[in-house]
């Protein structure tokens, strides 16, 4: 069975080998055993903390097999994206450029780098290993972590914000960095992400262009990769777009890939998830629905992809399996929301 639970300072080889094959893009996976151990270490205390309100937190989450120990996916959430260091986006702008006397009168389309999205919680890290892309436990991997913001809501922010891969070609090249960030600095896109991944976006942002960008001057290569996803980030894209996320008017800043924003409670694993009393009996023989189904617990968070007989306003009934797995028994309550 694959559950999904946070993230432990045992699983730090495990991780490192999943950061090693994610994309190039993901500085939030940076393939360095000390930047990830501080990643888990720093996740272990924001589950321990006693939290009112967000701040500083970041919860990292793995999705492991139980049969075989392994990990086959992770994801995380920072609860306020900038709460240390700025969080730097391109801002899509239109200019108008009118002269009266000539009667001329033009739009041009402007990046403006800003940090418009400090503040909102942000969903960082995911990653499955290509066998389970395009599966429902790539929903578990993606939405059990909503599943824990709808059980823990004081722990985050109203909104929420995502930044997608952007378009990079098979040899790592960006043509959106090539044409902005690579003025700047003596770094391809990869050198440039990794030294993200092992630092911080911060020192690299405040070196990029602090006056707006005029898109019409940019080869039509960068124009055409803004807002384009990485195929391997595509699988992100689709389950955030279907959960309600909206490409709002910000690119990243690096790749000018699109960055996804959505209140929270408009996000369908939060409005649509409900918490239900536990009933221990038979598992579903074929027929029933699959649900993505949590235990609303902190450190000892779980959730689960479940084939289940629900009928809203009942019980959920769980095998022992199951109920194991979520650390829960008879007359406990869990959350689930349908796939």
């Amino acid at each position: 069975m694959l559950v999904m639970r946070p993230a432990q300072m045992a699983d730090l080889g495990e991780v490192q080998r999943l950061a090693a094959d994610s994309p190039i893009g993901v500085t939030s996976l940076p393939d360095d055993v000390d930047r990830l151990s501080d990643k888990i270490a720093a996740s272990e205390a924001s589950f321990a903390a006693e939290v009112s309100f967000n701040g500083e937190e970041s919860y990292f989450f793995v999705l492991e097999d139980t049969d075989s120990g392994k990990l086959v996916g992770c994801s995380a959430i920072v609860a306020s994206a900038g709460y240390s260091e700025p969080f730097y986006s391109f801002r899509n702008e239109t200019f108008v450029h009118a002269s009266r006397e000539l009667k001329i009168h033009n739009k041009i389309h402007v990046l403006s780098q800003c940090h418009d999205l400090t503040g909102n919680s942000l969903l960082t890290s995911f990653y499955v290993v290509p066998e389970l892309v395009g599966s429902p436990w790539s929903e578990l991997n993606s939405r059990g972590r909503l599943l824990f913001v709808a059980s823990h809501p004081e722990r985050f922010s109203d909104s929420v914000v995502t930044e997608i891969v952007g378009y990079s070609d098979e040899h790592g090249d960006s043509p959106f960095w090539d044409a902005i960030g690579r003025n700047f600095f003596d770094l391809n896109y990869a050198e440039a992400e990794r030294l993200c991944g092992l630092k911080s976006r911060t020192f690299l942002a405040e070196l990029m262009p602090h006056y707006p960008i005029y898109v019409p001057l940019l080869p039509d290569a960068a124009q055409e990769a803004m807002g384009q996803v990485h195929p391997r980030a595509q699988i992100t894209f689709d389950i955030l777009m279907r959960e309600g996320f909206e490409t709002d008017h910000y690119i990243d800043i690096f790749d000018g890939g699109p960055t996804l924003h959505a209140r929270v409670s408009g996000i369908r694993s939060i409005a649509q998830s409900r918490v239900v009393p536990v009933k221990i009996g038979e598992a579903v023989k074929g027929g029933g629905r699959q649900y993505l189904v949590s235990n609303g617990q902190l450190q000892d968070y779980r959730a689960v992809l479940l084939e289940l007989d629900y009928a809203p306003g009942k019980p959920v009934t769980l095998d022992l399996q199951a109920a194991e797995a979520l650390g829960v028994g008879e007359g406990a309550s869990v959350r689930l929301v349908a796939v």
